[in-house]
């Protein structure tokens, strides 16, 4: 019987939550001190918009339905029956909405009363969670009312008239929408050293929910970002926090409403504190992406193993969401430089960081292995352009002569005077030892005595015509390396690597040590940009390099009247090193890279450049050239390139988004193929 391969079921592909996202809200506003009835009318305000945005997890302020500041009147009988019944409002209001709805109320159990975490959705009560750590210190007095929930654990608790789970080892687990696990945690819950959330994060939560009342003071807020922030990134997780605002008691304290949703450390909403009216941070997680991250991150799991005793009693309690299907837009940030951030203080920085990694990496190299010369090949393009400053710098700093930098220029039959005018005006004004060698006479007399047209007078330019130049240009530099004590400095970049674009072994793709090798092709403009700009050499230096970022990018190796175009024929760059990251970093599927493609490129007036980007190369790209390219890419990464980067040089990983080392971040077989990556694709009707 033949065998058939199916591809995965249909493919909605402008809906979020076909993509592995689920949208998340941090909700305040205002609060009326101890009616718990009109409070209740204000979560179902803000919970019907949060539906009609397609909001899956609403979260709200701590002690929401009564107000966190009204003391002793927690104590009392009217005000804790109404509790009662306001949540009975909100319950039956939720039954058509959309959004889990983490409400914050006074519950009595037994002899005392409990800080909650109400959790519900469609008109019932998934459960209860306690706040753990009622503070009593400072300003806070909690423990004269609420009782602790830190040993709450296996029970459950009357509410409505309902038995429903109650502790701090609830799980909220959609089961239509993969990877969406809530658990709620209340604002003093956090401060602790061990958060009841990182217990939760280990048992399976990747929505870690913060009800928080928390009065504001000078310094809190940035405090509370801190805590947020590094909870999203230790723990793998979404971390939502909701803060009470106006409205709240301000006899002794103020409140500022701070809202804000962080992932796996970064910053994806928050809205403006001391706002007057309805506030809520609206965002949309990458669930896919927590996953990979623990995937990836395997001690996250045996951290969970040393913490079983507690984390394997955690109780799951299921629910459907129901998720709508419509076009919801993108509510996250998506660079259309994944390596490269739009925000200019952070760009700076990641350039310094880059350079120095690169400058100190080439060091310690030459240090280790007896302090050779260097030799490279520098053509007047964008990557021996970086190589080459690299190289200089390392000299300086090692305190040795940059005239221990052996450069030649190394022109074929396409060369332009523009690219060799340019290579030879930066190796005059940096210092180093300079030389041009014509590699034109060479490549003659071997292309004749292959018997290649060419050497008949045919205008025959095929791939053995190009890469009789790219391995007699290597094959000069490694003999001239031994001639004069060197090693021979690689200046291919990490897109080149991932495409498999350069010539193997005696060719481009090899060297002694690659400084390179960890830069994508759409950073190392900006190094240079950077470089210029913070004035790391002289003026004259300074313009050579200006005059380099503006040359098309070209391999140069075929004659004619137009320059030939790397871009033209392996596609650009730029959509290139957005798949790269995100297969690389997070192991995506091609149709979810498209997605987040179109987004990020599919109007260029919309959403930011990273600072110095010409104006004149802002282009958008449509979902057909964003799937023609990703074709492009998955059969060269998977299919065709990997054995060029199982014998890759060494050289230094630089960005967070991972390198290509078959020693490092990524190890695959040689002879693999990319029939799942292009079946996925497959999945896109453009």
């Amino acid at each position: 019987m033949k065998a058939t391969v199916e591809s995965r079921s249909a493919l909605n592909f402008w809906s979020i939550y076909q993509h592995g996202f689920a949208r998340v809200a941090a909700c305040t506003g205002h609060t009326v001190i101890a009616d718990p009835l009109a409070n209740a009318e204000a979560v179902l305000r803000q919970a019907q918009a949060c539906a009609r945005d397609g909001v899956a997890v609403a979260v709200f302020p701590e002690l929401g339905l009564t107000g966190y500041s009204i003391e002793d009147l927690l104590l009392q009988d009217p005000v804790l029956d109404e509790v009662e019944q306001a949540l009975r409002n909100v319950v039956a209001g939720s039954a058509d909405l959309l959004p889990v709805l983490v409400v914050g109320a006074p519950l009595r159990h037994r002899h005392r009363i409990y800080n909650c975490a109400v959790i519900v959705h469609r008109g019932r009560i998934l459960g209860v969670a306690p706040k753990s750590y009622p503070p009593n210190y400072r300003e806070f007095y909690e423990r004269r009312q609420i009782a602790s929930g830190e040993n709450e654990r296996g029970g459950t608790i009357r509410v409505g008239g309902l038995e429903v789970p109650f502790g701090i080892d609830l799980l909220f687990e959609a089961e239509d929408v993969p990877g969406l696990v809530l658990h709620a945690e209340i604002c003093e819950d956090m401060w602790v050293p061990v958060p009841p959330s990182a217990e939760a994060a280990l048992a399976g939560a990747t929505v870690l929910a913060n009800l928080s009342g928390s009065p504001i003071t000078v310094g809190r807020a940035e405090d509370r970002r801190l805590l947020c922030r590094a909870a999203s990134a230790r723990c793998l997780a979404a971390y939502v926090y909701s803060a009470a605002g106006l409205g709240e008691s301000t006899t002794d304290l103020s409140w500022d409403g701070q809202t804000m949703i962080y992932e796996n450390g970064a910053l994806l909403a928050e809205t403006d504190r001391f706002a007057s009216d309805d506030q809520y941070a609206v965002a949309d997680v990458d669930l896919d992406l927590l996953r990979q991250e623990r995937h990836r991150m395997g001690t996250f799991d045996d951290n969970r193993r040393a913490h079983a005793g507690r984390t394997d009693d955690f109780r799951r309690v299921p629910f459907r969401l129901d998720a709508p299907t419509a076009d919801l837009g993108l509510k996250r940030r998506v660079e259309r430089f994944p390596f490269v951030p739009a925000d200019a203080d952070r760009l700076a920085l990641d350039c310094y960081e880059a350079y120095n990694i690169q400058v100190a990496g080439l060091q310690q190299r030459l240090s280790a292995i007896g302090g050779p010369k260097v030799v490279i090949g520098v053509s007047g393009g964008l990557d021996s352009t970086h190589a080459l400053i690299v190289a200089a710098r390392a000299m300086d700093r090692a305190g040795r002569p940059r005239s221990d930098i052996l450069a030649f220029t190394l022109p074929g039959f396409a060369t332009s005077d523009h690219t060799k005018d340019n290579a030879h005006k930066l190796m005059n004004s940096l210092g180093v030892t300079a030389a041009e060698l014509d590699i034109t006479p060479t490549a003659r007399l071997m292309l004749k005595e292959m018997g290649h047209p060419f050497a008949a007078g045919e205008p025959v330019y095929d791939v053995t015509f190009e890469n009789v130049q790219a391995g007699l240009r290597t094959d000069y530099l490694f003999r001239l390396a031994n001639q004069r004590g060197g090693i021979v400095l690689g200046t291919g970049d990490l897109s080149e690597l991932a495409l498999g674009w350069s010539t193997y072994g005696v060719g481009d793709q090899m060297s002694h040590y690659n400084v390179n090798s960890g830069v994508p092709k759409t950073l190392i403009q900006h190094l240079i940009r950077w470089v210029i700009g913070s004035e790391q050499f002289d003026e004259e230096t300074g313009r050579t390099l200006a005059a380099i970022l503006d040359t098309e990018i070209s391999p140069e190796l075929v004659p004619g009247e137009e320059m030939q175009s790397t871009e033209s024929k392996i596609g650009p760059y730029a959509l290139h090193d957005f798949t790269l990251f995100y297969v690389l970093r997070y192991g995506f599927r091609p149709s979810k890279i498209a997605f987040l493609a179109w987004h990020a490129w599919h109007e260029a007036d919309a959403g930011a450049w990273p600072p110095g980007f010409p104006e004149a190369k802002r282009v958008a790209y449509d979902l057909a050239e964003i799937r023609r390219w990703l074709e492009v890419f998955c059969r060269r990464f998977f299919a065709f390139a990997q054995f060029k980067r199982s014998a890759m040089p060494n050289g230094p990983k630089v960005s967070a988004g991972g390198s290509l080392s078959p020693r490092g971040d990524w190890r695959a077989p040689s002879d693999g193929n990319a029939a799942a990556w292009l079946r996925d694709l497959g999945r896109i009707d453009v």
